[in-house]
């Protein structure tokens, strides 16, 4: 009797220690994806900030430069192609995100394109209703840039626990998955040519 009730006693201990090393792993990967969403979900936020002031900055050109029709089409064109590229943040592949990063990428260069038809207008860069809309834009670049690296920081923690031992054990059987970073667009790695 006495042996019966040791072997049930080890058997209940067992079965503490196990569900200890699997429900904390699983809770804390489900908290650090909750991070990863969240942090996308700011990362959205800074684009669609940028996004919101295009059409005042398109607007504000658009009285001075009457004859840049074409790169302001372009700005517009590429900002209603980089609204429509979302992601689910529980869709979150390498192949999403990418689509995502390249109709963000095209965007950039056409309000770099549009930046360099300014410098033709010295009326317009004197506006100061586009010296305002000049400076938040480039105050949304740089928080954009601020939140990629920390949604990138936040999946590197994520991805390095969803792997170590014994966690990748739980990942694989709850179907936890490596997330993707944002990367460099490419051509990125070369340095631009300066000429005088």
């Amino acid at each position: 009797m006495k042996k019966s009730w040791i072997i049930i006693g080890i058997i209940i201990v067992a079965l503490i220690i196990l569900y200890r090393l699997s429900v904390t792993p699983y809770n804390n990967m489900v908290r650090m994806e909750e991070q990863i969403t969240s942090q996308w979900a700011q990362v959205e936020n800074v684009y669609q900030r940028r996004a919101d002031l295009i059409p005042n900055l398109v607007n504000t050109v658009k009285g001075y430069a009457t004859f840049e029709r074409e790169t302001i089409t372009k700005v517009i064109e590429a900002r209603a192609r980089a609204t429509q590229v979302t992601i689910n943040p529980e869709g979150l592949t390498p192949e999403a995100l990418q689509k995502f990063q390249q109709a963000q990428g095209d965007l950039g260069s056409a309000l770099s394109r549009l930046m360099v038809v300014v410098e033709r207008y010295p009326e317009l860069k004197a506006n100061q209703n586009f010296l305002e809309l000049q400076a938040q834009l480039e105050g949304s670049e740089n928080r954009i840039a601020v939140e990629r690296n920390k949604f990138n920081e936040t999946v590197q923690r994520y991805n390095a626990y969803i792997r170590s031992i014994p966690n990748n054990i739980i990942a694989s059987i709850f179907g936890f998955a490596k997330k993707p970073y944002f990367e460099a667009e490419a051509g990125a790695e070369k340095v631009p040519e300066v000429k005088f």
